[in-house]
């Protein structure tokens, strides 16, 4: 018989064993939930994370917001259409070959509008963006999509951002043969 030669990396990691990767789990409650059991859901969320192996290492905790658009969800036998959810995320370490179990148990979550779950790069680790937080620290807020303050802003008006002067801009008629 032939020997069979295997590359290193197989026979020194055992080649079922993956490093733990970190993923965030973004995710939308129902409005139809009381405010005082969003972190229920949370706790739950948290829990099937742990049991599926997983570690949570940052969250952001869920507030109500108004949605861009309308999502629609199969609830009670009809489509039920939401304007607003809470919004929350959380960051975890968790071994790849867990993470189908893990999805299971988060669709079968009934109180949860929509969720994603992605993978993070290096970087992405190292800096966590906080929807909360730069939602309050940003200058425009708007409500239901539409600018709550517009009062400087007139029709026509030619604006100049980062000192470059939006003028508008002539036609140039072309003569065809």
């Amino acid at each position: 018989m032939d020997e069979t030669i295997m590359p290193t990396t197989e026979v020194q990691g055992g080649g079922d064993e993956l490093p733990l990767a970190t993923y965030e789990l973004a995710y939308h409650i129902l409005p139809t939930v009381a405010e005082g059991e969003v972190p229920t859901v949370e706790a739950e969320l948290t829990e099937l994370i742990k049991k599926a192996g997983g570690v949570v290492s940052d969250t952001e905790s869920a507030e109500r917001f108004e949605l861009a658009y309308d999502i629609q969800k199969y609830l009670e036998g009809k489509y039920r259409h939401f304007s607003s959810a809470y919004f929350g995320w959380m960051r975890f370490t968790l071994k790849p070959k867990a993470l189908a179990n893990l999805t299971e148990g988060i669709d079968e979550h009934k109180q949860l509008l929509r969720y994603l779950m992605v993978r993070l790069t290096k970087v992405e680790e190292t800096s966590p963006f906080r929807f909360h937080e730069a939602l309050e620290a940003s200058p425009l807020r708007t409500q239901k999509g539409v600018a709550a303050d517009i009062s400087g802003i007139v029709e026509g008006e030619v604006a100049d951002v980062d000192g470059v002067v939006d003028a508008p801009v002539e036609e140039e008629v072309v003569a065809t043969a």
